[in-house]
């Protein structure tokens, strides 16, 4: 069962979807995770990928547009800021709290990509998140750093007279994810497997959704740059942890910051490998993400 609600974000409105079990017992309120869901991503893809499998397994699972993006309000639109990234999450529980039959006390998270970064930096402080899920988590802000030729400092600079140029200009800038197309990524000289395939995935009738616009609002690379996603885990995050990841290393770095987001947990309860699988494999391939969501289900069932 899907269910379209509305999740009230002070003065905006976040869309949603709460994906229901068919068979849902009365007597017994149910255990629900709130996904958080790869950048640039809206919720009926990755997310619903994942949301409907944990649905169909007997987990209610809540996936939304992220503010300023998708279907949800929020202006200037197309902004990626990590830290209202976070703050989607807590909002989302909130509404949960309100719905008869979700449990509140039985909430976990499951983050994805750059979303897996944003559910553990949440689950830090938001400690109504009972066990917190990744799969192929990715730390935004060591991504946009290693992104920076000059360095991030530098970058910093060159952020600062870009906004005060839009400022005089009144002219809001925004940059590509991704090229929109193959073509534009070999012009572009990106043909590595991890850039095709996030293309292949994101920009053809594969995964395109005519929510998702490709385009990221430069004024909040500067607020990436200076994020770490997983800042003080090793002392607040408490919850169990599942870390999940693709056994084919690519240029994405979420294997290595799977990694480093287990050696820090300080409660690690089970990682997974998926052999074969790459990064955005992961997003939709059935075998990778039916093996993902097999352990999750467990995961969640012992520990919410």
């Amino acid at each position: 069962m899907l269910q379209h609600i509305t999740i009230q974000r002070g003065p905006i409105e976040l869309a949603a979807d709460l994906h229901l079990p068919d068979d849902i017992d009365e007597t017994e309120p149910l255990r629900t995770v709130v996904l958080s869901t790869p950048g640039s991503s809206v919720k009926e893809q990755i997310g619903a990928n994942y949301a409907s499998r944990l649905a169909a397994r007997g987990i209610a699972a809540l996936v939304f547009d992220p503010a300023h993006q998708g279907q949800s309000g929020g202006e200037p639109r197309d902004l990626e800021d990590p830290y209202r990234r976070g703050e989607d999450i807590s909002y989302a529980i909130d509404a949960l709290s309100t719905i008869p039959g979700i449990d509140p006390d039985r909430i976990g998270v499951l983050g994805i990509c750059a979303g897996g970064g944003y559910a553990v930096h949440t689950a830090r402080t938001d400690h109504r998140i009972k066990a917190v899920g990744t799969v192929v988590p990715g730390n935004m802000g060591t991504s946009f750093r290693s992104f920076q030729p000059d360095g991030p400092a530098a970058a910093l600079d060159t952020m600062a007279r870009a906004r005060t140029e839009e400022t005089r200009t009144g002219t809001l800038n925004r940059a590509n994810w991704l090229p929109d197309t193959l073509e534009d990524a070999a012009t572009a000289g990106l043909t590595d497997i991890d850039t095709t395939q996030a293309i292949t995935f994101y920009r053809t009738r594969r995964g395109r959704n005519e929510h998702s616009t490709n385009r990221r609002l430069s004024r909040g690379d500067s607020l990436l740059l200076g994020y770490d996603a997983y800042h003080l885990v090793d002392q607040l995050m408490t919850q169990p942890l599942q870390v999940i990841l693709a056994g084919r290393i690519g240029n994405t770095g979420s294997y290595e910051s799977g990694m480093q987001l287990w050696k820090l947990a300080p409660n690690p309860v089970d990682l997974m490998v998926i052999d074969g699988a790459g990064h955005y494999e992961m997003y939709d391939v059935p075998e990778y993400v039916d093996a993902a969501v097999d352990r999750l289900v467990n995961f969640y069932s012992n520990n919410l």
